[in-house]
């Protein structure tokens, strides 16, 4: 399936062919992008973060394409994703569940080898009478708040568990681990606090592995990395931290279809609320890409598209399934009804759509529609 040719995920020719915006998805970067962390981290071995459905790119793929690049750790955030992820990989793929299980999942998630990420003294113990119910011990990953304030074992729990752990558990704890909140930020002073309160930890825990560096956490330094990093944004061609070159491939691109197009005279109100303006005689293209697509609302009279490295305002509000932008630097007749503009490609990154629409790229990545043709590369 993952061939160098491009697979459609559209039903029929005639839909792709008739599509209005095509999103590529090249797989071959993401493994090239794990290759690189690979050899960053080495010997540290490194997982991959494929929640929210690989941040949007599809899972199961994305899952099936790093397997085949060695990676045998893959993370989701709910149950139900690795349910869904879980017929896609070999059994020696193992998966964590990063926000625990909700009461009632426990004995379904032992039965498919699911590996919960235990974030409280509650979770343990849904877990542990689980392991007595089956009669056998259970895997488990222990995540412990450094100071994010979102999940982990509080400061408070700690002692407590610690006291079970010493006195005997049926759960086989397979690693420690906890979440940089600032990671992206290389001078960001948290870094260091969640470090040494991770240290502390560690001190309170002995004899345990730990997981620590997510895609930031990995350019942080060694001592960060723990045994198992878990990249997820870099993975998709985002830049694992602010500022600087982004040392990543990219892996998406999106071309969307006009619509219509038109010319309109200086004082003409365009889109909703008459929200813009025309300052002169303008030419208008409508393309099919909207809020629902993908394009943030706040990208009104603030994003744009290129074509053929030309770039083309976004003028008026981005409606749920439209967006008009200003074509009056083209020649006249050089875009047409049915001509592609680009959203993501070579002349416009993840990150400058983010910075555009005031978002981060997890958002704008995660935020893609399901209306455009998808083809895997």
């Amino acid at each position: 399936m993952d061939s160098d040719i491009l697979v459609s995920r559209t039903p029929t020719a005639t839909t792709a062919q008739g599509a209005t915006g095509y999103l590529t998805i090249d797989l071959a970067a993401i493994g090239r992008n794990y290759r690189k962390l690979v050899s960053m981290l080495a010997p540290v071995r490194a997982g991959a973060v494929v929640k929210a459905d690989a941040y949007g790119l599809g899972a199961e793929r994305v899952a099936r394409r790093l397997y085949r690049e060695d990676c045998r750790h893959f993370f989701v955030a709910q149950f139900v994703e690795a349910v869904r992820l879980r017929p896609a990989l070999a059994q020696d793929a193992q998966i964590f569940v990063l926000n625990g299980l909700q009461p009632g999942n426990e004995i379904a998630c032992a039965e498919m080898g699911i590996v919960p990420v235990l974030n409280s003294l509650a979770q343990w113990q849904q877990w542990s009478a689980a392991a007595r119910i089956l009669k056998r011990c259970l895997p488990a990953v222990l995540q412990f708040d450094t100071g994010m304030s979102r999940l982990g074992f509080p400061r408070e729990e700690r002692a407590e568990l610690a006291a079970a752990l010493r006195d005997g558990t049926n759960v086989e704890i397979l690693f420690i681990m906890s979440h940089l909140a600032s990671a992206d930020d290389i001078d960001s002073e948290q870094n260091g606090e969640q470090f040494a309160e991770m240290s502390r930890i560690a001190d309170e825990f002995p004899g345990f592995d730990i997981s620590f560096a997510n895609s930031g956490g990995v350019f942080l330094g060694e001592a960060y990395l723990g045994v198992l990093a878990r990249p997820g944004i870099a993975l998709y061609g985002g830049a694992p931290n602010a500022g600087g070159k982004n040392p990543m491939e990219p892996v998406v691109s999106l071309n969307v279809a006009v619509v219509q197009t038109r010319t309109v005279p200086a004082g003409a109100k365009v889109g909703y609320g008459g929200a813009h303006v025309t300052q002169r005689e303008t030419r208008l293209a409508t393309i099919a890409a909207g809020y629902a697509d993908g394009l943030p609302r706040c990208l009104s009279d603030r994003g744009a598209v290129y074509f053929k490295g030309i770039r083309l305002p976004i003028v008026g509000r981005v409606s749920m399934d439209s967006a008009t932008v200003d074509i009056t630097a083209l020649p006249e007749g050089a875009l047409t009804f049915g001509s592609l503009v680009e959203v993501l490609g070579r002349h416009q990154t993840l990150e400058d759509i983010a910075r555009d629409a005031g978002t981060i790229s997890y958002e704008i990545l995660t935020g893609l529609g399901d209306r455009y043709d998808r083809q895997y590369r």
